[in-house]
């Protein structure tokens, strides 16, 4: 290879890098495609979306999402609220639909990729090192799924991700500026969800390695600033605040979901956390831990809370990010030690190693079709090297015309409709009730008395009942199977909707 001329080796060079760019564009592409879908789907796609928007319409009428968990409507809320206050302008503008919460999270992905390749661009110069890190955050698997959603996630690694990079500016402890806008930054990232508190711990143990007094003195301030917020809030809900946000957390813990998710985590993203771990090798035997690698080493950890009951891939997000920015620091700093030579070659293959780590394609679009024929990929609906996944294909008309299915059994219901997800009751003009992943853990922990919404299913004041994955408590399902009949089984989405009338009258949409 040494023996080949450098015009040659430039040439070979800046074709790698152009096939990365490509593929990392076509990512982006993908991913582009998938939002566009989510946004002409208006039913729900993941079972949290519609209640993510109910508590911004909650805000939108001025009301707190925070309420009595056993009183009508029985609606437990999940998250801290400032995802939810972003998207009440656009819940005015667009009613009470899921258009609102995806555009406002897409927006949030789409930024959180220009800022990590900006940073990168910064740091090294090279534009197309910086399209990559950019790119790479559209191209995970992970990203890719939750990105589009309806869902605080991706708000949130923003936040956390424009923290670290106020922060990380300086060599030594950040001045006043920095430590401003970085706490700034954290605050809205934990007052999106909860999941930030990993983010905080990485910069606080930075801050230390730098200057402990200075970093206590942060830590302190930081703390108080938050608790006050906190308690207020509690007080300003009589208590519910911390029901919902703490109580209704704490779930039960497998081990073996959170094996299995490092394992796909480290098998879709290998190049990226390889090099991120050089980093961190490097940096801790011959150089000063930076943020980049601290907050690397957390997030990776963090990701041991995907082993809760109703966790998943999303807790896995932060880790990408910060690996890819890690690694692009190590790929910065190994130019420098081998020249462009080497790194203009080995580089780009490994980055297009990491394309193919992470491929995933819907199949059944016009733009991915050509694409899908030439693979051999005829007749599958979606492709994905995570496997088997419940996201990322794209809605077909026939999940369009069976939703509306959905919705129609719920107009059609006399009163009010009890349904496992919150877009049919929206689409139908009632109010959602209930939020059964968040009523089932606050009844494992002994926080919930669920008689009085066990009243109203015996007493048959719900005119339906829609059930998709029955996470509700067992003694409501009882009720509802008591007191509740099957009328109708509709797929939608991939997914089972069953319908149930009161036993002694049908429903017809």
């Amino acid at each position: 290879m040494t023996g080949l001329p450098s015009r040659l080796l430039r040439t070979i060079a800046h074709g790698l890098w152009a096939a990365v760019l490509l593929a990392y564009l076509a990512y982006a592409l993908i991913f582009g495609i998938y939002a566009a879908a989510l946004f002409r789907f208006p039913f729900d796609y993941d079972q949290g979306e519609g209640f993510e928007l109910l508590d911004a319409i909650y805000f939108s009428r001025g009301q707190w999402p925070y309420r009595d968990i056993e009183s009508y409507p029985f609606y437990a809320s999940n998250y801290p609220p400032l995802f939810h206050l972003l998207a009440v302008p656009l819940v005015w503008i667009f009613g009470p639909r899921l258009i609102a919460g995806r555009l406002l999270s897409t927006a949030a992905t789409l930024a959180l990729a220009a800022a990590v390749g900006l940073a990168v661009r910064r740091w090294t110069g090279r534009w197309a090192l910086a399209g990559w890190a950019g790119g790479m955050v559209l191209a995970s698997n992970y990203v890719y799924h939750i990105g589009p959603l309806s869902r605080s996630h991706m708000m949130m690694v923003l936040f956390e991700t424009l923290a670290v990079l106020a922060l990380a500016r300086a060599d030594g402890f950040p001045d006043r500026r920095a430590l401003i806008w970085g706490s700034l930054a954290l605050m809205a990232a934990g007052w999106t969800k909860q999941h930030a508190l990993i983010t905080v711990l990485a910069v606080l143990a930075y801050l230390f390695l730098r200057d402990p007094r200075r970093a206590m003195g942060w830590a302190l301030g930081f703390a108080g600033a938050n608790l006050v917020l906190f308690f207020l809030v509690n007080w300003a809900t009589q208590g519910y605040w911390w029901l919902h946000i703490i109580e209704a957390n704490i779930n039960e813990y497998d081990y073996r979901q959170a094996f299995f998710l490092y394992g796909q985590w480290f098998r879709l993203h290998a190049v990226v956390l390889i090099l991120a771990l050089s980093l961190v090798l490097y940096e801790l035997y011959f150089d000063r831990l930076s943020l980049f690698s601290v907050w690397a080493v957390f997030a990776a950890a963090g990701g041991a809370l995907a082993g809760k009951w109703g966790a998943g891939e999303s807790y896995f997000i932060t880790a990408v990010v910060a690996g890819i920015l890690a690694a692009a620091r190590f790929l910065s700093r190994l130019e420098g030690w081998t020249g462009r030579a080497v790194t203009d070659l080995a580089v780009p293959l490994a980055l297009l190693l990491q394309a193919a780590l992470v491929f995933h394609l819907p199949t059944d679009h016009p733009l991915t079709r050509p694409v899908a024929r030439l693979l051999g990929l005829e007749g599958v609906r979606y492709v994905d090297r995570v496997g088997y996944t419940q996201l990322g294909h794209l809605p077909t008309a026939e999940d369009l015309h069976n939703g509306w299915k959905v919705v129609a059994y719920v107009r059609s219901a006399p009163g009010p409709a009890l349904t496992e997800e919150a877009s049919w009751a929206l689409w139908a003009d009632k109010e959602p009730v209930t939020n059964p992943t968040q009523l089932l853990n606050l009844y494992k922990n002994g926080q919930l008395n669920p008689e009085p919404l066990i009243r109203m299913i015996r007493e048959q004041q719900f005119g339906v009942v829609v059930l998709r994955a029955q996470f509700y408590p067992q003694p409501v399902l009882d009720a509802i199977g008591q007191a509740y009949r099957p009328i109708d089984d509709v797929p939608v989405n991939g997914f089972l909707y069953r319908i149930l009338a009161p036993r002694e009258r049908s429903a017809a949409p």
